[in-house]
């Protein structure tokens, strides 16, 4: 039997030694290598590239990708809660408001994204009606700022947290929410002290899918922030595209993904493995 299990798990093995662990093999060893003259790689080897990111502006870029991150993962929380509660007891008609929830992944991101820079541009579809309706005499600057990139990444990854949601909360047992209210319990007691506690597995999930897309997100940044608003995947982008800086583009990668991790297994290590 053990060797049966060792041959259908062998696939699975080697597409992730081909597609996971040799890029990364192939990163790590950028990252420890030389900017050429002109862009690409060279040696001697060094660990300078990681010294790198020690530099108060790359920890001042990403301090703000964290705080954007935890900001988004925090009102995609707060919106996205009382909408999964919503569609656990909208009966029969809940698949078809689930279908309204994903149905904008029906559409491209890059064109939810361009739809919010028509929307909050200067002379947008917002700024129009406002200055049309004799509410503002000139236009709101509402694009290109850290309020816009919010809006975007909240618009772009609602969903990812509604949907844990909805599947925690819609195996909760009435009886113990029905209960709290016949011993006497308000409801805004019952919703903090029975069903937010039950409804934990959902938020801790809902809030990896958000958060961690959300520290590497570099398109909604570049395209709502306007290059104002950098945060570290831009800061990885560029690195590789701009600057040509494969070494310190390889190093700052890896650097976020060894952070995320450590962030992982402290979660894990203080109690997480109960909510995840």
């Amino acid at each position: 039997m053990s060797r049966l299990r060792s041959w259908f798990l062998a696939p699975a093995g080697l597409w992730i030694a081909f597609f996971v662990a040799a890029p990364l093999g192939v990163v790590a060893a950028y990252s420890l290598l030389t900017r050429g003259t002109y862009g690409g790689l060279s040696e001697p080897w060094t660990l300078e590239n990681y010294l790198r990111l020690a530099d108060p502006l790359y920890l001042k870029i990403l301090a703000r990708s964290f705080w954007i991150a935890g900001l988004t993962t925090l009102l995609c929380l707060i919106l996205g809660f009382p909408l999964a509660l919503f569609l656990a007891r909208s009966g029969e008609r809940k698949h078809l408001y689930l279908a309204l929830v994903i149905l904008p992944f029906w559409t491209s991101y890059l064109v939810r994204t361009y739809a919010w820079m028509f929307l909050l541009r200067d002379t947008g579809l917002v700024n129009t009606l406002l200055i049309e309706a004799g509410w503002l005499e000139r236009p709101l600057a509402l694009l290109y700022n850290d309020g816009a990139v919010i809006l975007g990444l909240v618009h772009g990854h609602l969903p990812y947290m509604v949907l844990p949601l909805f599947a925690t909360l819609e195996r909760l047992d009435r009886s113990l929410v029905e209960a709290a209210g016949d011993l006497g319990a308000p409801p805004r007691e019952t919703f903090f002290r029975v069903v937010v506690p039950l409804a934990r597995p959902g938020i801790a999930a809902g809030s990896l899918l958000v958060f961690i897309p959300c520290l590497g997100a570099f398109l909604t940044p570049d395209l709502l922030g306007g290059g104002k608003t950098v945060m570290i995947g831009n800061l990885i982008q560029n690195q590789f595209t701009a600057a040509r800086d494969w070494p310190f583009g390889a190093a700052a990668s890896l650097a976020l993904m060894v952070l995320v991790m450590l962030m992982l297994g402290l979660l894990l290590r203080r109690g997480g493995e109960r909510f995840l």
